[in-house]
Formats: structure tokens, C-alpha cells, sequence
């Protein structure tokens, strides 16, 4: 039994495996705040060139 539970605290595998899908989760995190900031940016952007055209 003493050698079941020295094996279970010595293997890190699942460790790891959560350790990366945190950073995934982060960097996912990441990249969707800035393509929500950067399609609010393009969205005024070219509703702004649609009222300029308007005024012409």
C-alpha cells in the first residue's frame, strides 16, 4: 500500500497536462479580448467612412 501511494505523489503527469491547459486557457483568454477590442475598433471605423460617404 505504502508503495500505491509513493507511486501516485511521484508521478506529476496529470501536473503537466493541467499545467498546460491552464497557459492554453490564458493565452485563449488573450487572443479573445483582443479580437473583441480590435472588431469594436474596426466596426466604428468603418461606420464612421459609411457617414462621411453619406454626407457626399
Amino acid at each position: 500500500m505504502r508503495q500505491l501511494i509513493a507511486r501516485f505523489q511521484a508521478d506529476t503527469r496529470g501536473a503537466t497536462a493541467i499545467e498546460y491547459a491552464l497557459i492554453a486557457a490564458g493565452i485563449s483568454t488573450v487572443i479573445v479580448v483582443a479580437v473583441n477590442a480590435l472588431g469594436t475598433t474596426v466596426t466604428a471605423k468603418y461606420t464612421s467612412v459609411g457617414d462621411a460617404l453619406k454626407k457626399q
